[in-house]
């Protein structure tokens, strides 16, 4: 038997960095690590992002290659910081606007490489807006003053209220309308969902690399897949590691992504 197949698949989830005091932590919000370990059975493991050094670019390669070295799949978490405007053609972002341009650096790379090797990926919230800037799409930097989307409900503020209890916050917000026949579909067995919702930016302009399949009721895309990917690769604005035990299409999405990176892991072993 090999080293691989005597284990558990092992899901690589990169960290953001966070200033704690005077000092910057790499660090994974615990509900993630919770959601891949119990939701899809994988064992979590959290990748370092590369250390930032003003004026030289990021060398992806060799750590790209450790990285698929060591993990069957990739997950990428929500996050209080956006992708830096700088990635997508985007304008300068308000004073205050939380950055993280160590993680960008590695989940774009990442993202792209993922689809190369057909390395599974599930990307929630952050990661989602990361998988539609990977591929070469732009996002809406403050959804909730955009105009709404043709042939749909005006547009409406998809932020949580920060002073509810972290319940509220994380409780069903809106229906999610699926394609027929796509991926989600599938996985789900119903074209009508209901998810939470929590963040101020959005896809704007549809990367070409993805397709949309899942929208809230003013046209907001919730959902993605990775055109002609050839392993698990999809996306999601919600949160579905909320109380994953609790929510049927989280337990189904995570489990689907759990098979998947166990049928990854087979074909290494």
């Amino acid at each position: 038997m090999t080293r691989k197949s005597q284990r558990r698949p092992i899901i690589g989830i990169p960290c953001d960095v966070k200033m704690l005091g005077a000092h910057p932590f790499h660090a994974v919000g615990e509900k993630y690590i919770a959601a891949v370990e119990g939701g899809a059975g994988g064992q979590p493991v959290l990748l370092p992002v590369p250390r930032a050094t003003p004026g030289e670019p990021f060398d992806s390669s060799a750590k790209l290659d450790e990285i698929f070295a060591l993990c069957d799949g990739i997950f990428l978490t929500g996050s209080h910081s956006n992708v830096h405007p700088e990635n997508y053609g985007g304008t300068p972002p308000r004073e205050g606007v939380l950055l993280d341009r160590q993680r960008d650096a590695l989940t774009l790379a990442l993202i792209r490489e993922c689809a190369a090797r057909a390395v599974p990926i599930f990307a929630v919230c952050r990661g989602f807006q990361e998988m539609n800037v990977a591929f070469g799409g732009t996002l809406h930097q403050h959804i909730e003053e955009t105009p709404g989307e043709p042939g749909f409900a005006p547009r409406f503020d998809h932020r949580e209220r920060k002073d509810d209890p972290l319940d509220v916050q994380y409780g069903p917000a809106h229906e999610v309308t699926l394609e027929p026949g796509g991926t989600f579909e599938k996985i789900l067995g119903t074209r009508s969902i209901r998810v939470n919702s929590l963040h101020g930016q959005g896809i704007a302009r549809l990367a070409d690399g993805l397709v949309a399949e899942g929208r809230a009721p003013d046209g907001t895309i919730e959902a993605v897949r990775v055109k002609d990917a050839k392993a698990f690769a999809l996306g999601v604005q919600w949160h579905p590691e909320w109380k994953y035990w609790e929510n049927p299409v989280s337990l189904k999405l995570l489990g689907a992504f759990g098979e998947a990176v166990r049928q990854a892991a087979s074909v290494t072993a």
